[in-house]
């Protein structure tokens, strides 16, 4: 397993609620359409997704799938990356991210891994067949 630091720009993040005018003690509900680019020396590559969002009084949570499309050490393919957090008052933040099983193609079939989203930061700790 190697682990991988790649850090990357959100170009779009387009949230459209999932409801018409949420009231004040009613969790806000969106939809999101996303894309990143990823540049540094592991992978150079460019990500298209879609994310579900919920903002309350006291938390928020996303979860979020984006299939991202490039070179990864070397390798050229895509794989599909699925990634979330849950923040609130009193509570510890969480967050995950995971290649989903099955997803590479190309260089990168096979491809496994988990890590975490963090702030233009994606911490992948990565397995590539041999090939």
């Amino acid at each position: 397993m190697t682990r991988l630091e790649l850090p990357f720009t959100l170009d779009r993040w387009d949230a459209t609620s999932t409801e018409d005018g949420p009231g004040e003690e009613t969790a806000a509900m969106a939809v999101v359409a996303l894309a990143k680019t990823y540049r540094g020396d592991e992978l150079t590559a460019t990500a298209t997704g879609h994310a579900l969002t919920t903002r309350g009084p006291l938390g928020a949570a996303y979860v979020a799938q984006e299939r991202i499309t490039g070179t990864l050490l070397g390798r050229t393919g895509s794989f599909v990356l699925e990634h979330g957090a849950s923040m609130g008052e009193g509570v510890e933040t969480e967050s995950h991210a995971a290649v989903v099983a099955g997803s590479g193609t190309g260089e990168l079939a096979g491809i496994a891994g988990t890590g975490l989203m963090e702030h233009e930061l994606l911490t992948l700790d990565v397995e590539l067949p041999e090939g």
